[in-house]
């Protein structure tokens, strides 16, 4: 067959770039980033690159499976794509006769092609629809909520344009979001600067103006010290706080005792360069950005840590201007019609949550969820029993702390499935694994993209599965029509994207030049104009919550300083990197050779102390939890860190490759399903100190 370029959407992490992709001969012979896409310019990251060896692995799920024997045992029966549906839409069904609809939870990755998905879950009945920014983002999602009425998706980080950036335990250039690093590289090469707040240096604090090397747990005392400077030396935008801004009195009586001098006792950073930082900002407002990271499951005080970062842009007017964080406009702000909803085609589900939100708390909504606090109901049965989980390329067995505890909870069930194109923890325990094709081999939903380009993206299959793998609409579907839910059981993809495109105007042949389809001509900056009100109680952004005050939560808190470890303990820190995305990549052939196994970066003094070297394996524990790994030591680390890449640690006998290989953090984490962030909600992975000691 001859060469043809194919335009589609990466699906090797949750940033999904537009790609293009050459095909010959139904192979795929060259993948890079869609040269049309704003800010793409070409670029993958290596990861992106990795999607074709991914197609090529043959140590991926490659049929239909269920479990034969013990959870966990690793036996397994090869079905028919009939056979496995049959299996899982009767156990659903048994399942919701006797418990409801609501006794099935979803766990998905979320993102724009997760519609079908969420309207399977809410046709069943059931409100229990969650995504993995339940691990990861919620305390900045509801620290967003609790400012503005809606959650940080309604802000467009402007990197582009802005003169000031903060990156708060955010590595952008290793963690790799093409757009957003070019943009940021844009701001550099124009006079930009750039502030990194970080445990330890990295390749984007090596870009920075400025690298604040920070004590672990200690960044809430910095924001507010940020703050209090603005408001005490009136560096602030009084005309904005006037026009938008609730109790700004209140913020300064909350932050009266955060003095540069005290931030600089808790956290290490001179109070000098505190104050610096401060009036730099000041100079560049209102095109500033402070950003507080995505990992935000950090510390019980990470939503407070969210929350002030936030409030350092509202001080500066960032937030509605070009520059800063203006406004995501979409369709309808266009006068076009979205994107038809398949979760319209189903009313709305009124049960309660399992995980509480909205009811046990109030405060918090819809959303991402709290993962954690539902699955916690298929043992306590409170509100009530969950006894069906569906996984949908998430594995929470991998990002969750305490995977040992979680087992014995999902024991409880009376169905586990698991679909994915790789393998994981979860799916190895799973009742039932159905394979889903990589996303070169798959196509999905047309997506819908909010921002300052609104517009729809579609992915395409660019070549046909190589095993008995499906689509997610494949599998969505099949399940959908044995289970009553025949309006979501579409004979083609191209039914579907009818169904979403009826009524825009747009055809599913503009699709056909770039793969993409740009609503408006020129970016859309959407500021605060006259009459426009926050979804407050308000109608302007709020200092105070009043929703969370009704919880009984503060909106902002006093401090609790954070103990230091004693001798031969470190606070352990997780992160990401250029070349992994959680587990998913870590079995991956090309991947694996450029990075087999996770280190643990120590701090050179704090090591020699313990008489270890550079590249010895140590032995680390925490209470009756222990393993080995690799040190990489830095003078470039806070003294008190442990830092290490998520995602390794496989236990996996089909991953030949990466198993064995590095450490599971998450299991050095006893009891973690319980320490989390009461104000937000999210868990906190960064609360563990581990011992390390030479072998």
């Amino acid at each position: 067959m001859p060469a043809k370029t194919i335009y589609s959407v990466c699906g090797m992490c949750p940033v999904r770039c537009p790609i293009e992709v050459d095909v010959e001969n139904e192979q795929c012979r060259f993948i890079q980033g869609n040269r049309q896409a704003p800010s793409i310019r070409g670029a993958l990251c290596t990861r992106g690159a990795a999607g074709i060896p991914f197609v090529r692995d043959d140590e991926r799920p490659q049929f239909p499976m269920v479990r034969k024997g013990e959870r966990g045992e690793g036996r397994w029966q090869r079905v028919s794509w009939e056979e496995a549906f049959s299996f899982a839409a009767e156990k659903i069904a048994a399942a919701r006769d006797r418990y409801g609809g609501r006794s099935l939870l979803w766990s998905d990755t979320g993102g724009p092609f997760s519609d079908l998905r969420q309207a399977f879950v809410r046709g069943l009945g059931s409100p229990n629809y969650f995504s993995a920014e339940s691990v990861h983002g919620v305390n900045r999602q509801h620290a967003a909520l609790s400012l503005f009425g809606f959650s940080d998706d309604r802000l467009v980080l402007d990197l582009k344009h802005a003169r000031e950036v903060v990156l708060q335990a955010r590595n952008l250039f290793e963690s790799v979001h093409i757009q957003q690093a070019n943009d940021l590289l844009d701001s550099l090469e124009n006079g930009g600067r750039l502030t990194v707040v970080d445990v330890r240096a990295t390749v984007t604090s090596g870009k920075a103006d400025r690298f604040f090397l920070i004590r672990p747990g200690t960044d809430y005392t910095l924001n507010m010290a940020v703050i209090q400077i603005l408001l005490k030396r009136k560096l602030y935008d009084a005309a904005y706080a006037e026009k938008w801004i609730a109790d700004l009195d209140e913020l300064g009586r909350l932050t009266a005792g955060f003095s540069p001098q005290v931030a600089e006792a808790e956290t290490g950073i001179p109070a000098a360069d505190i104050e610096a930082l401060a009036q730099d900002l000041a100079k560049a407002a209102p095109q500033v950005i402070w950003h507080p990271g995505w990992r935000t499951a950090r510390y019980t005080d990470s939503f407070f840590v969210c929350r002030t970062a936030l409030i350092i842009n509202v001080l500066l007017g960032s937030v509605g201007a070009r520059g800063g964080l203006p406004l995501s406009s979409r369709p309808e702000d266009l006068g076009q019609k979205g994107l038809s909803r398949l979760t319209d085609l189903y009313p709305a589900v009124t049960e309660q949550r399992a995980d509480g939100v909205g009811w046990k708390y109030p405060a918090f909504e819809g959303g991402p969820g709290l993962l954690h606090t539902a699955l916690g109901a298929i043992h306590s049965h409170d509100p009530y029993p969950i006894k069906a989980c569906v996984t949908y390329q998430h594995d929470p067995l991998a990002e969750l702390p305490d995977p040992e505890k979680l087992a014995s909870i999902l024991a409880g069930l009376d169905l586990l499935v698991c679909v994915t194109s790789a393998w994981s923890e979860t799916a190895w325990n799973a009742d039932l694994v159905l394979p889903l094709s990589p996303y070169l081999e798959r196509e999905s939903l047309i997506a819908q993209l909010d921002g300052i380009r609104p517009g729809f993206l579609l992915r395409r299959r660019c070549v046909s599965p190589r095993f008995d793998t499906r689509s997610d609409w494949e599998i969505i579907g099949g399940l959908a029509q044995r289970l009553g839910l025949s309006s979501l059981a579409f004979g083609s993809a191209e039914d579907i994207w009818k169904f979403q495109l009826d009524g825009t105007g747009v055809r599913l042949q503009d699709f056909d030049a770039k793969g993409m389809v740009d609503l408006t001509g020129q970016p859309q900056y959407s500021r605060l104009t006259e009459g426009f009100r926050f979804p407050t109680d308000s109608g302007k952004i709020e200092m105070v919550s009043f929703r969370w005050r009704r919880q009984g939560l503060p909106s902002l808190g006093s401090y609790v300083p954070k103990s230091h470890p004693a001798a031969g303990m470190f606070r352990l820190i997780l992160g990401g990197c250029g070349l992994h995305s959680e587990g998913d990549t870590v079995n991956n052939p090309l991947l694996h050779k450029q990075m087999p196994e996770n280190v643990l970066w120590l701090n050179q003094a704090a090591a020699a102390a313990l008489d270890i070297a550079d590249g010895e394996t140590v032995a680390v524990s925490v209470q009756d939890r222990s393993g080995r790994i690799r040190v990489r030591l830095s003078e470039f680390i806070h003294p008190e860190a442990a830092f290490t890449v998520t995602g390794f640690g496989r236990t996996l006998p089909p991953e030949s490759r990466a198993l064995g290989r590095g450490l599971a953090a998450n299991r050095l984490m006893p009891g973690g399903l319980d320490i989390g962030d009461p104000s937000g909600g999210g868990l906190a992975l960064q609360e563990h100190e581990i011992t390390v000691r030479k072998l």
